[in-house]
């Protein structure tokens, strides 16, 4: 289903939100202060806007409340992060999600009313040294400080050719699995009898320390 976004801030964080969600095929209107970062996107996001969004004019000109998304990717200028993740709420934004450079950055960010606070650069830091100890598990995605989404590759052959049923992920680690890829096909929301082979590579979600116990007994 197609949707619509607004992206406030064209760093590399939204830079990159702009492109992803472009080559996906949905509506994203781009807006930062600075000519050059929108100039970047022209050919790419479906609108741009070169503006401050601190000035709560600009985001009533563009009808925040009728994005499905907001994504605040100022992160350098904590002040502009801030007060325009308050005005885009209190402007009626459905569901803003703002980028924070620290723990305070985000506490704040979140009393403002963001609906959801991420934190790129310490996720990517969290997701290298995790696959750099692991050796099963291919991507880590943190859903929140607990939870996360991952990638774990099948080698242990005592998970192989047997179903899902039989794996029972669970019961046992309190992990759901909401994918299997094999090759380049993906089946999403697999049905409990689909059998796991070799190499293949389970989507599972749950409680970040059970990722672990299944990457350790995958190990033996």
């Amino acid at each position: 289903m197609k949707k619509n976004f607004a992206v406030l801030g064209l760093g590399r964080f939204g830079e990159a939100v702009v492109r992803t969600l472009a080559d996906m095929h949905q509506d994203v209107l781009a807006v930062d202060i600075h000519e050059e970062r929108v100039n970047e996107l022209i050919d790419v996001a479906t609108q741009t806007l070169i503006a401050d969004t601190r000035d709560e004019e600009v985001l009533r000109r563009l009808n925040i409340d009728t994005f499905d998304y907001v994504i605040i990717g100022i992160g350098n200028n904590m002040e502009a992060s801030i007060l325009t993740t308050l005005l885009a709420k209190e402007q009626g934004a459905k569901k803003v999600i703002a980028k924070a450079e620290t723990s305070d950055h985000g506490r704040v960010l979140q009393r403002v009313g963001a609906d959801q606070v991420v934190f790129p650069e310490r996720d990517m830091g969290r997701g290298i040294a995790r696959k750099l100890l692991s050796n099963h598990i291919l991507n880590f995605i943190d859903l929140s400080e607990d939870y996360t989404l991952a990638e774990v590759v099948i080698t242990d052959p005592t998970f192989v050719d047997q179903n899902l049923i039989q794996l029972n992920l669970r019961q046992r680690f309190d992990l759901t699995v909401i994918a299997i890829q094999r090759g380049p096909k993906i089946d999403i929301s697999p049905d409990p009898t689909a059998v796991v082979r070799l190499h293949d590579v389970l989507t599972v979600v749950g409680p970040v320390k059970q990722v672990e116990a299944l990457d350790e007994t995958l190990k033996k």
